[in-house]
């Protein structure tokens, strides 16, 4: 998103905590849910409607009569919490229309981590996240199925049902089926660990992803966890992926910064070096 976006998704995001923090706390992981849901599915319209978003993303329009037509579309069709979002967000200055669509379902992500902490199954839906991204990445067939940008949205999500459906929270299952059968997602894997990411910072950790031979002992993990706490000087979580073609040691991958300790690497660069 360009800077006014930017701008305007702060904005949208106050009126989502506005919302949010009101919802009475012991239906509190409920009410959220229902907003998550209500959330993609208006970004699924919006994404459906060229004509529409624009329409609601128009600066020569005042910002109150965008949020009007928002109110006459929707107001029959989603609870009042999920209008008040939608209508913030039709008052906000997007750079292009497109970024109406993108800040919906960003919304929408974070109304279902906020009824991850609410049903305190925050933990686990990072855990669910990243053990999924990690099915979907072995499997070539799967990745070409739910990476075909012109496969049926509604083939995709029946497909999803099957390996989803009670076989994880009720958040990983929304975040993975609505993430999946967007109409921007290029690549699922990286989708999946971006979410899982996106979970892993609610819970104030930045994300060290490891690939090893071996499994990992308790102990070397924590002594993993330590070392690059003091290295990057913040709290770190481990997801830890076994692929034995790095043969031993470890590839780290830090945000954009990896380490590649492995055995395969070190063989490779003393090939090129034989090589000349």
């Amino acid at each position: 998103m360009e800077a006014s976006s930017r701008a305007a998704m702060d904005e949208a995001r106050a009126a989502l905590a506005g919302q949010t923090q009101g919802a009475p706390s012991n239906r509190r992981g409920d009410t959220l849910l229902a907003l998550t849901d209500e959330l993609f599915a208006v970004a699924r319209l919006l994404d459906g409607q060229p004509s529409l978003r624009r329409a609601l993303s128009d600066a020569s329009v005042r910002p109150d009569d965008r949020a009007g037509l928002a109110s006459r579309l929707l107001a029959a069709q989603v609870s009042p919490a999920a209008l008040a979002v939608v209508e913030a967000v039709a008052r906000q200055r997007w750079s292009r229309p497109l970024d109406l669509v993108e800040a919906t379902e960003i919304l929408a992500v974070e109304a279902a981590l906020d009824a991850a902490e609410a049903r305190n199954e925050l933990d686990g839906v990072e855990d669910e996240l990243f053990r999924f991204g990690r099915i979907i990445s072995g499997d070539d067939e799967l990745l070409r199925i739910l990476g075909d940008r012109s496969a049926p949205r509604e083939g995709k999500s029946a497909l999803l049902d099957r390996l989803l459906s009670g076989k994880v929270s009720p958040v990983t299952e929304r975040l993975v089926r609505n993430s999946l059968t967007s109409s921007h997602v290029q690549n699922p894997e990286n989708t999946i660990e971006r979410l899982s990411e996106v979970a892993a910072r609610r819970r104030g950790q930045s994300v060290a992803h490891v690939v090893s031979a071996v499994d990992l002992t308790a102990v070397q993990e924590r002594r993993l966890t330590e070392l690059l706490e003091r290295l990057y000087g913040r709290t770190m979580g481990l997801q830890v992926q076994v692929d034995p073609s790095v043969l031993g040691g470890l590839v780290i991958r830090v945000g954009d910064e990896v380490i590649d300790g492995s055995i395969a690497h070190r063989l490779e660069a003393a090939g090129r070096r034989l090589a000349g």
